[in-house]
């Protein structure tokens, strides 16, 4: 079946390459292999990676498991700008070269202006960066030009009014963040469709939270498979329920196995959107979810690259959500013996510099939620 958006792209389900499976800090490129061998002989191309994912790691990955395997046509290659790695307009084109490089392309099929949002829109603008994409564009470099998006639908309005020419937008979008007021998915995707732009989903399931649901919420799952027969995972709701609307021409997955590819796979292509008793049911785990205040954390890692205490800051608020939720002293025991160790700090060594909070796509107020962390699991004499 033809693609709604893109010609080339098969299917509406993309291979995220944020979150790869890992022995130890590096990339198990084996089962990587694997896994992008299972993705391509299933009928999708689409492949999506950033010049930070895993501190650097993910453009060579997809280099040495992807790019360097198969021909060109197999596949379409999305890949990003990312604010911190350049300081000046002159500085965009070499670091551009360098990703292609990384990545052993010669061109970038998607290539996106990444989380967008208010504080570091001024330096794009000011580097001209809408700019340099569109000369990479007309010089057969890049096929689309896009960003990725991190704030309200005002400033997004405001963004594509100015730049129609941007071709694609990359939105977080997954049934918890449908309605909630500081993400505003529906509302972000109501503006996209406004301007007739296509998007992309980041975040479908969340940095993994609506795979692991708690009690209450997994009994609601449970109870919907009983009744209609199916097995869907929980994951797969969530993808399915993204890929659901018509916007939306990719729905985007950081998979860490062969295993959670295969589900997702299955779950994706042929796409078979939510019905109106499955619709219910998530929007039943979504009061679940709102009722618990966790901590709206996806797991994306951009605050501890440039953290000075190397505080593993995403899995301590995974940890401070786990407590939360089950009540349990496993949560202290993997704080204890997991999270501080190896050179890495505890929650309560940070010293307030702020980066965390300057990157953060969900503008969280990190360094009080450290606080938090540590007056639940540091240990004081």
């Amino acid at each position: 079946m033809k693609h709604a958006f893109f010609e080339d792209v098969h299917g509406k389900f993309g291979f995220g390459c944020m979150r790869l499976p890992m022995q130890g800090e590096e990339v198990d490129l084996e089962e990587t292999c694997h896994m992008v061998d299972h993705f391509l002989a299933s009928g999708l191309n689409y492949f999506d990676t950033a010049h930070g994912y895993l501190s650097g790691k993910s453009e060579l990955a997809v280099k040495a498991c992807l790019t360097s395997r198969y021909p060109r046509d197999a596949y379409m290659l999305a890949d990003k700008l990312t604010s911190e790695f350049f300081e000046k307009e002159e500085d965009i084109r070499p670091l551009f070269e360098q990703q292609l490089e990384c990545c052993g392309v010669d061109y970038f099929d998607v290539y996106l202006l990444h989380a967008v949002d208010q504080q570091i829109y001024p330096h794009y603008t000011k580097c001209n960066a809408f700019e340099k994409l569109a000369e990479l564009k007309k010089e057969g470099k890049i096929r689309y030009a896009g960003m990725s998006f991190h704030d309200n639908a005002d400033f997004l309005d405001q963004v594509l009014t100015e730049h129609p020419e941007i071709d694609v937008v990359q939105i977080q979008f997954n049934y918890v963040d449908y309605e909630d007021a500081t993400v505003q998915s529906r509302k972000v995707y109501e503006t996209c469709e406004k301007h007739g732009k296509p998007i992309i989903v980041m975040e479908p399931v969340k940095g993994g939270g609506l795979v692991k649901l708690p009690d209450e919420a997994q009994q609601i799952i449970d109870a919907l498979n009983a009744k209609t027969g199916h097995t869907y995972s929980n994951a797969a709701y969530a993808l399915r329920f993204a890929g659901g609307f018509p916007q939306i021409a990719m729905v985007l997955s950081g998979m860490g196995s062969l295993a959670q590819m295969q589900d997702n796979v299955s779950a994706m292509h042929p796409l078979q959107p939510l019905d109106e008793e499955e619709l219910a049911a998530v929007q039943q785990v979504t009061e679940v979810f709102r009722g618990l205040h966790l901590i709206p954390c996806t797991a994306c890692h951009y605050c501890t690259d440039g953290c000075p205490m190397q505080i593993r800051i995403p899995d301590m608020f995974a940890v401070l959500n786990s407590k939360n939720v089950f009540h349990d002293g496993i949560a202290d025991f993997y704080y204890e013996n997991s999270l501080t160790v190896e050179g890495h700090g505890k929650a309560s060594d940070c010293i307030g510099c702020g980066h965390c909070e300057s990157i953060c796509p969900q503008h969280l107020p990190v360094i009080e939620l450290l606080q938090q962390v540590s007056e639940t699991f540091d240990k004081k004499d």
